[in-house]
C-alpha cells in the first residue's frame, strides 16, 4: 500500500511555497533521454505523485498534454490554484490505479514521490499504461546537499546539515529507498532498456527562508512537528538565525546558491 504522508492542507500549502522545480540539469538529462528514444513529443505525459505540480509544470513547458496525478486532494487544489499552462490538468488518484487506458501513455515520470509507492504495484501499472516504446523517468533529489554563500559555504552547510540530521531522525522507512539513491526502484522498473544516474548536480537559486521553509516542507519535519511542536519550531529559528550570523546579514530573504544531488531512473519499454 501506498505510504500517505502530505495530505494535510497546511502542510500541501508549505510544500507548494517552498519545493522547487526539477533543477536544470535534471531537466536536461530527462529531455536529452526522451529525445535519444525519440518519446518526444508524446501526445500524453502523466506526472505520477506529482504534489503542488513544480514538476508538472516544468512538463508542460515541452509538451502539449500533461496530467499530473497524485493521491492527496489538498496537494492537488495547491496545484490547479498555481499558474499553469493551458495543457496542464491534474486528478486525484493513487499511483497503483491510474485511470488511464492501456498502452496511452507515451512518457510517465515521477519526481520526489516513488519512494511512498507500493512499489511492485506502481511497476505493474506503469508498465500496462505505458505505450509499446514509451518511457519512464523517475528522479529524486537526495540528502546530499550544501549551502554556498561567500567564503562561508562549508560552515553554513555544516549548520544546515545539523538541523537536517536532527529531521531525518523523524523518518518514514520510506526514505530508505532514497539514501539508497533508489537502487531497488530501479531494480523493479520492469524493461530491459534502463539506466540509473546518481550524480547529477544542480544550482537551485533560494533565499536563506526558502533554505528552511524547504526543510520545513519535509514529511520527517512535518512528523516531529506533531510530537514536539515547540523544539520543532525552535530547531528551525534557531538554524536561521545562525545561517544570518555566519553570513553577516540580517535578512532572511538574502540569496544564496543550495546545491543538491539528485537520482534519476529511466527506462524505455
Amino acid at each position: 500500500m501506498a505510504t500517505q504522508m502530505f495530505e494535510g492542507k497546511g502542510h500541501a500549502a508549505v510544500y507548494q511555497k517552498y519545493r522547487f522545480a526539477p533543477g536544470k540539469e535534471l531537466q536536461q538529462t530527462i529531455l536529452t533521454y526522451l529525445q535519444e528514444k525519440r518519446a518526444n513529443p508524446a501526445e500524453l505525459v502523466v506526472d505520477v505523485g506529482c504534489g503542488s505540480g513544480q514538476g508538472t509544470r516544468f512538463l508542460g513547458e515541452h509538451f502539449k498534454k500533461v496530467v499530473g496525478t497524485d493521491i492527496s486532494e489538498a496537494q492537488i487544489q495547491e496545484a490547479r490554484d498555481a499558474p499553469s499552462l493551458p495543457g496542464i490538468s491534474y486528478l486525484v488518484c493513487p499511483a497503483e490505479e491510474l485511470p488511464f487506458k492501456d498502452a496511452s501513455v507515451g512518457v510517465l515520470t515521477s519526481f520526489t514521490a516513488a519512494h511512498w509507492f507500493d512499489i511492485e504495484k506502481f511497476m505493474r501499472e506503469a508498465n500496462r499504461v505505458l505505450k509499446p516504446g514509451g518511457c519512464v523517468a523517475i528522479s529524486t533529489y537526495t540528502v546530499d546537499m550544501s549551502v554556498r554563500y561567500g567564503n562561508c559555504s562549508d560552515e553554513l552547510t555544516k549548520v544546515f546539515r545539523e538541523c537536517w540530521d536532527l529531521i531525518l531522525k523523524h523518518s518514514h522507512d520510506r526514505l530508505k529507498l532514497v539514501l539508497d539513491d533508489y537502487k531497488k526502484i530501479f531494480e523493479a522498473l520492469p524493461f530491459p532498456d534502463k539506466k540509473r544516474i546518481t550524480d547529477i548536480f544542480d544550482n537551485i537559486p533560494m533565499t536563506v527562508a526558502s533554505v528552511v521553509g524547504y526543510m520545513e516542507s519535509a514529511s520527517p519535519y512535518q512528523v516531529f512537528l506533531k510530537k514536539d511542536p515547540e523544539a520543532a519550531k525552535s530547531l528551525l529559528r534557531d538554524t536561521e538565525k545562525r545561517m544570518l550570523e555566519i553570513m553577516g546579514v540580517s535578512s532572511a530573504e538574502t540569496p544564496v546558491e543550495f546545491w543538491v544531488r539528485h537520482v534519476c531512473v529511466l527506462g524505455c519499454k
